[in-house]
């Protein structure tokens, strides 16, 4: 019985997350990203807010999946999805730092 709780809750953490994704992709609301967020107030103004709001709606799109597949192996029962999670946690890993760096070197471009 606490297992379908616990799969509920992972699967409603997959849904908020996928919601804020949305909202990034959109570039709407608060920038959920450390570039963004340490940045002055100043620096907030003139930067260019797209590659970091793209950059943060990959990384949440992701990481919903990774809920909703370890919500889905609570409720079913299936180790194998908390492989793909681990898995789409190392993709998640390497994607914000290569994306970072890519990021920065556009902007050194410019």
């Amino acid at each position: 019985m606490g297992d379908i709780f616990v799969g509920i809750a992972l699967l409603l953490v997959s849904l908020v997350v996928f919601l804020l994704s949305i909202r990034s992709f959109l570039e709407k609301g608060f920038l959920f990203n450390n570039a963004y967020i340490y940045a002055s107030k100043k620096q907030r103004e003139t930067m260019n807010k797209k590659p970091y709001y793209r950059q943060t709606a990959v990384v949440f799109l992701l990481i919903a999946i990774v809920f909703l597949c370890l919500g889905f192996a609570t409720l079913w029962d299936a180790g194998w999805m908390t492989y793909l999670a681990g898995a789409l946690m190392l993709i998640i890993l390497i994607y914000a730092i290569v994306s970072s760096i890519a990021i920065e070197k556009q902007k050194m471009q410019h």
